[in-house]
């Protein structure tokens, strides 16, 4: 039964956003791109490609909350970036360090890594073993990520807790 939700969020995903892509509301192209969603899922499906992971509909509206902590969290980064490039007194002491990634799953594991990444200032460079890689272009970057806010926001995307 979840492979079926799966599949039809999916189906509904891919129409949504190939009615937004092509801007055609004629009722042949219509059909043509509802046809071509479906050609689309049941390949998925035989590819055994369409699961919680592939396509997270679980995370439901919590993932919208995180996305707008996400972009705030970007734009103080960018600013802090910039004010770095612009204004030579501020220090750039690029750093390397593990921070633990308390997700289970890899799809949790995946949006933490990511998530870092988003950042400006932070790279993950590997994930292994629970645990996260990041090169950081300051120490308060470093500490940013090490206070483990991101982390805890991700658990609690996930399952409302660590997962």
């Amino acid at each position: 039964m979840a492979a079926v939700l799966h599949a039809i969020s999916l189906g509904l995903v891919l129409f949504a956003t190939w009615l937004l892509l092509s801007g055609f509301f004629e009722p042949l192209l219509i059909t043509f791109g509802v046809a071509t969603c479906v050609i689309v899922v049941w390949i998925a499906r035989r590819m055994d490609l369409v699961d919680h992971e592939g396509h997270p509909i679980h995370l439901g509206p919590r993932i919208f909350v995180y996305w707008l902590w996400l972009i705030g969290e970007i734009v103080k980064s960018n600013i802090d970036v910039a004010k770095r490039i612009i204004d030579p007194r501020l220090p750039i002491k690029p750093t390397l360090f593990w921070t633990k990634a308390s997700q289970q799953s890899e799809l949790g594991q995946v949006i933490y890594a990511n998530s870092i990444t988003l950042t400006p200032g932070t790279i993950s460079v590997r994930v292994a073993d629970g645990s996260v890689l990041v090169h950081a272009l300051s120490a308060e970057s470093a500490a940013g990520i090490a206070q483990g806010d991101m982390d805890r926001r991700v658990s609690a995307l996930k399952c409302g807790g660590p997962d």
